[in-house]
């Protein structure tokens, strides 16, 4: 009977996120037709934070010129050691300068950028773009359409393809296609938010003049979507809208996906429970399905785990647990084995070549620093990502 019930245990540990992770990307593989959003004279700014950004902040600029010819474009030049502030004027973007050696990180800036446009002028939607990042075209209209209504809005962010790519590279692209693009459209089609992931993300000014941004936070981002999903404004994914960057070099890659990932368990661990009891208590559909997202951890961890508790089943089924919960938690990993399957021949394809998708096992090997590196002591301390140009 213990050991039965310690497979349990384990089962429902290691299932119920898979069973979360299944049905998000079982709902969001359909295709959604595309709105066309509508005329809007919105006064539009496009904020930009830039840490030693001078390599690449013009070509930025000028992508963003070709597609939001009527936006303000005002960067922050935070915390830069080299010429990122002149570079960025030359290109025809305002541009202002923060120097803050204690508080640094992305919602500093972003803050500082917001308290410029309320004393500076008149605004109805910030949207915010990293400085590697390009807007597809019609993306500006999208998510100004979207926000002039008073909601939050969030394009489709991924990493460009390229399928020549290393393959941890091609791998870690596609599992932000499940993230960002199958669970995010998931959630919303259930009745929930999608997630903001940091650019390509629009806000009517009256929730951004409020908003709670100046944090150290690795994952700003998320934070602010938890507040505004308990406050009422769920995020909306626009699906006429997309946001690219180019794959960072692999070293980089690691270095990126240990911040991002550090971030999000943390935040996961302190936000998910008292989400879901909040959404239970108020009966909030929104909030119960952010707090069941946050309960899933990252794709690699998730497939870890979950292997590690099947075997550890299996062994307790052979010196005498009940084997149901094996078979339980068997019949649930090959449930989100297959839509992560069906993802790939989906679109994901577009990311990942066969060849690269058979080294899968591998990247959970490579990802298991990151793992292993926050229970020995998270990620704190905020880090510019190596470029592609750089």
């Amino acid at each position: 009977m213990i050991l039965s019930i310690v497979a349990w245990m384990l089962a429902l540990a290691a299932g119920v996120p898979l069973a979360i992770f299944s049905l998000e990307v079982a709902v969001g593989l359909a295709n959604s037709r595309r709105s066309v959003a509508g005329t809007t004279t919105g006064r539009v700014v496009v904020l930009i934070p830039a840490h030693d950004e001078a390599a690449g902040i013009a070509p930025t600029i000028e992508a963003l010129k070709a597609v939001a010819s009527d936006a303000r474009i005002l960067v922050v030049a935070d915390n830069c050691s080299d010429d990122t502030a002149a570079v960025a004027r030359a290109a025809g973007a305002e541009v202002i300068e923060r120097h803050d050696a204690i508080a640094r990180g992305k919602g500093y800036a972003l803050a500082f950028g917001r308290d410029h446009i309320a004393a500076t002028g008149a605004c109805d939607v910030v949207i915010v773009l990293d400085a590697d990042c390009r807007l597809a075209p019609g993306s500006v209209a999208a998510l100004t359409a979207r926000a002039m209504r008073g909601q939050p809005a969030q394009a489709i962010n991924l990493i460009a393809p390229d399928r020549t790519a290393p393959p941890m590279t091609q791998i870690s692209g596609f599992a932000m296609v499940v993230k960002n693009l199958y669970r995010s459209r998931g959630m919303t089609r259930m009745g929930g938010s999608a997630l903001l992931t940091g650019t390509g993300m629009a806000f009517p000014w009256t929730l951004f003049a409020d908003a709670d941004l100046g944090s150290g936070s690795l994952v700003e981002d998320l934070g602010l979507g938890i507040t505004l999903v308990r406050a009422g404004h769920a995020t909306l994914l626009v699906e006429g809208a997309s946001v690219s960057s180019a794959p960072p070099p692999e070293d980089a890659a690691l270095a990126q996906r240990t911040r991002w990932e550090h971030g999000f368990l943390d935040t996961a661990r302190n936000a998910a429970l008292p989400l879901l009891g909040s959404g239970l208590r108020r009966l909030s559909a929104k909030e119960i399905l952010l707090a069941s997202h946050l309960l899933v951890p990252p794709l690699a961890l998730l497939l870890a785990v979950a292997t590690a508790s099947l075997g550890v089943a299996i062994v307790l089924a052979l010196v005498g647990a009940s084997l149901v919960p094996a078979i339980t938690l068997a019949a649930i990993f090959a449930a989100a084995l297959c839509v992560t399957f069906a993802a790939w021949l989906h679109g994901g394809q577009r990311w990942l070549s066969g060849a690269a998708l058979l080294k899968a096992p591998l990247y959970i090997l490579w990802k298991l620093p990151i793992y292993l590196g926050f229970l020995r002591g998270r990620e704190t301390e905020w880090r510019r990502t190596s470029r592609s140009d750089s």
